[in-house]
């Protein structure tokens, strides 16, 4: 299988290890990017991937709270270029589109379309067009979610790049709006692939094992230790592998707050406020996410350093 320098590129968004590693990874792998993952990590040089796919487009993850009725709603609108993403038109659009998927509970975005838009006798579908004559860019309609039971907190970031709508259970009289929007900026900052290490697969956790040791059988100190013996050391590892991917056994990054994991943080935090808090489900949106857009100045580079390594 051939990789490409978009390919270098992706696998070391991915793994935060250097371009050559990467190039050197893909070769031995025959360009299979989840097998160059597991290369690089058992060579010692990578850690679990980061989420795949952040080339970005442009456009708004925006994410909002009814005030009256407490329906959460997240929403994802892409368009061409930054100029148009932040423009009040265009942002004022994602909103009405949020207060659609509230007020409506459209099944999907087909039925979103069908929906009435705010203000007017038109459809989304019927608004559209009016939409990219008036803001001048083509707008795509990608994705949306929405939460109508427990207490839901939305979370925006840096205008847009990410949003993230928390869901929580609270037991008892108390505004838990902090807590939430503290575990979103916690799901925006380290982009967790699961909730908590119960919804992690077993194939997932079968095939760390395999990754660790296949590690300890690189390590010089290691590799002469009996199998049963490394396998023991490698189920000892999952709880730190849990840390990685799980946002309920993530270290919290607000350690001025509270030092421990996340799911601490929700008890001890409803705690103080006299209530019984957990999290119950979370949406993040990355603005953009595994959208491809044509190969950037890097991959050019990359795609030239790799041409000079290969003379």
């Amino acid at each position: 299988m051939a990789f490409t320098a978009q390919d270098v590129k992706k696998l070391r968004e991915m793994t935060n290890v250097g371009m050559m590693d990467c190039k050197k990874a893909l070769q031995a792998t025959d360009g299979d990017m989840d097998k160059a993952v597991d290369w690089l990590r058992e060579k010692g040089l990578a850690k679990a991937a980061k989420k795949a796919d952040r080339i970005a487009a442009e456009g708004m993850a925006y994410a909002t709270v009814c005030p009256e009725c407490g329906v959460g709603a997240i929403v994802e609108v892409n368009c061409e270029t930054d100029f148009c993403a932040n423009s009040a038109p265009f942002r004022a659009f994602v909103k009405d589109l949020a207060a659609v998927v509230i007020k409506d509970n459209p099944a999907d975005v087909a039925a979103l379309m069908e929906c009435n838009y705010p203000g007017t006798e038109l459809t989304v579908a019927g608004i559209l067009p009016e939409k990219v004559m008036a803001i001048g860019e083509n707008l795509q309609i990608r994705r949306f979610g929405r939460f109508d039971k427990n207490v839901s907190v939305a979370y925006v970031h840096a205008g847009g790049s990410h949003g993230v709508l928390v869901n929580l259970s609270v037991e008892g009289d108390a505004d838990v709006t902090e807590i939430g929007k503290n575990v979103a900026m916690q799901i925006a900052a380290m982009s967790p692939k699961y909730w908590d290490k119960s919804l992690v697969p077993q194939d997932v956790v079968a095939h760390e094992m395999e990754v660790q040791v296949a590690l300890m059988d690189n390590d010089p100190k290691m590799a002469s230790k009996p199998a049963q013996v490394k396998e023991k050391i490698a189920a000892g590892k999952l709880n730190a592998f849990y840390k990685e991917i799980c946002l309920l056994q993530q270290d919290f990054v607000r350690g001025d707050l509270f030092q421990g994991s996340v799911e601490g943080y929700i008890a001890d935090a409803g705690k103080k406020l006299g209530a019984k808090v957990a999290f119950v489900d979370a949406i993040h949106y990355v603005r953009g996410e595994g959208i491809e857009k044509k190969v950037d100045d890097f991959a050019a580079e990359v795609a030239a350093q790799i041409a000079g390594a290969q003379k």
